[in-house]
């Protein structure tokens, strides 16, 4: 069999396997039902390093708080970041903000459809551009997901590792796009990477590609991607400065707009560095001059590149409020945009002090 009819002979496999089993999820269209670019790019923006399962609530709860692009546009910064809460990563959420207002006001509400013009708005890069591409326009476009280089990676028997092998990956991916339903296709190399041809475990006998996967012939299929070795992640360190009024209410703040949870609502803490400062220099970074007690105890989280190890200090303040101070009782902490670090905050600080 010459290489253009294996691919065509895949591709319908592939389609005919979707047609009978394709996932139902809040944001694909029913067969037959034109997708709506907003719900498309919505759901690829909130998927990005999270699971179907968890987006899918908030998918649902952003379609009831702003069921057109428009109006997440109107929506506040504050708002937009406070409903992502728990969803990370949250330049996403910015870019989803900055990202509607320009289509609302460049586009008149209304998504681009080139992949230029798309790769051009904020948040959008090649893969969102092409998955806008092919699902909601049904353009032939090659999106590249981590499910689907999985199965073009263990398709083609690729040993070279993640993620030097993406570019030769995405030559093989798009040699088998096919010029009509470029979206269901997609979509299809997605459930079978999300269902079928898991990272561990999958289920290759009920694959449609089993008989033309070329690391199953090898018995590969286990083995397959490989993945370079990550490199160790750094430590940095801060101090959470936990001040309190004799009323109950808590200090707040709202971090910069740019950088790591910028927009954030944060107990207010030290420069976040590598090494430690010493007492005096963490007291020159504190909200105010007061005296500090160590709350016992430390914190680690981690985020996608570095740990960050934090300790608590607390005090008590009756003074005049600075400009920027947030004031909140702790049962309306959950009336703020807090990201999951200052939550473990919270949640040490009850513990330690009661």
């Amino acid at each position: 069999m010459d290489k253009q009819k294996e691919i065509k002979e895949r591709v319908t496999k592939i389609l005919g396997w979707y047609d009978a089993h394709r996932r139902t999820l809040p944001w694909r269209s029913e067969p037959g039902v034109v997708p709506n670019p907003y719900h498309v790019w919505l759901s690829e923006i909130m998927l990005q390093q999270t699971t179907v399962a968890t987006v899918k609530s908030y998918f649902e709860y952003f379609l009831t708080r702003w069921p057109k692009i428009e109006n997440l546009a109107e929506a506040s910064l504050d708002d937009v970041l406070h409903a992502w809460q728990g969803l990370g990563y949250y330049a996403r959420a910015r870019n989803l903000h900055k990202c509607a207002k320009a289509i609302s006001s460049d586009y008149d509400s209304r998504f681009p459809e080139t992949e230029s013009a798309l790769l051009s708005l904020p948040g959008i890069g090649p893969y969102t551009a092409s998955a806008i591409m092919a699902i909601a326009f049904n353009k032939k476009a090659t999106p590249m997901d981590g499910n689907i280089e999985r199965v073009i990676t263990r398709l083609y028997a690729v040993a070279e590792p993640l993620p030097k092998s993406k570019k030769y990956l995405y030559q093989l991916a798009k040699q088998m796009t096919p010029d009509q339903r470029a979206g269901d296709y997609a979509q299809a190399l997605m459930d079978i990477g999300a269902t079928i041809c898991k990272p561990k475990s999958s289920k290759c006998s009920i694959c449609p590609l089993m008989h033309n996967c070329i690391a199953k012939s090898k018995g590969l299929e286990g083995e397959l991607p490989k993945r370079e070795k990550k490199p160790i992640k750094p430590l940095r360190q801060a101090t959470v400065f936990w001040v309190t009024r004799s009323s109950g209410k808590v200090l707040l703040r709202k971090r910069p707009e740019k950088g790591l949870l910028g927009g954030m609502i944060e107990i207010p803490s030290s420069s976040w560095e590598v090494e430690r400062k010493s007492r005096a220099e963490l007291i020159e970074q504190a909200p105010f001059d007061i005296n500090w007690t160590i709350v016992p105890g430390t914190i680690r989280h981690t985020f996608t590149h570095f740990h960050l190890d934090l300790e608590i200090l607390s005090g008590t303040y009756e003074g005049k409020s600075l400009i920027g101070d947030i004031w909140s009782m702790p049962h309306q902490f959950n009336d703020h945009a807090l990201p999951t670090v200052m939550k473990k905050v919270i949640a040490h600080v009850e513990s330690a002090l009661g």
